[in-house]
């Protein structure tokens, strides 16, 4: 089964909603701003039922470059992560 192209999904929205697809797009574009704004900002952002995305810091940790073997040294960073919810979890499992 091939995955939902952004296409797709815009065009199933917008069909199940009733919304015309340009309004959907407006919508989901709205959406990934606030969410992405909301992260940089305060850390997290909550989609109720679905999830949430947070930021995370990780440590700093030894690693291994698999082509050489050689032992490096990995940066500390900040990355972002997506929890999702145990409503959806249990609706999908």
């Amino acid at each position: 089964m091939a995955k939902m192209t952004k296409s797709q999904l815009m065009s199933a929205l917008s069909d199940k909603t009733g919304m015309a697809k340009k309004d959907v797009v407006s919508f989901m574009d709205t959406l990934t701003e606030m969410a992405y704004s909301e992260v940089k900002k305060n850390g997290e952002f909550v989609l109720p039922g679905f999830g949430k995305m947070v930021k995370v810091r990780r440590k700093a940790r030894a690693g291994v470059n698999p082509a050489t073997g050689e032992k490096i040294q990995i940066a500390a960073k900040t990355v972002a992560k997506f929890r999702l919810a145990k409503a959806a979890k249990e609706a999908v499992m």
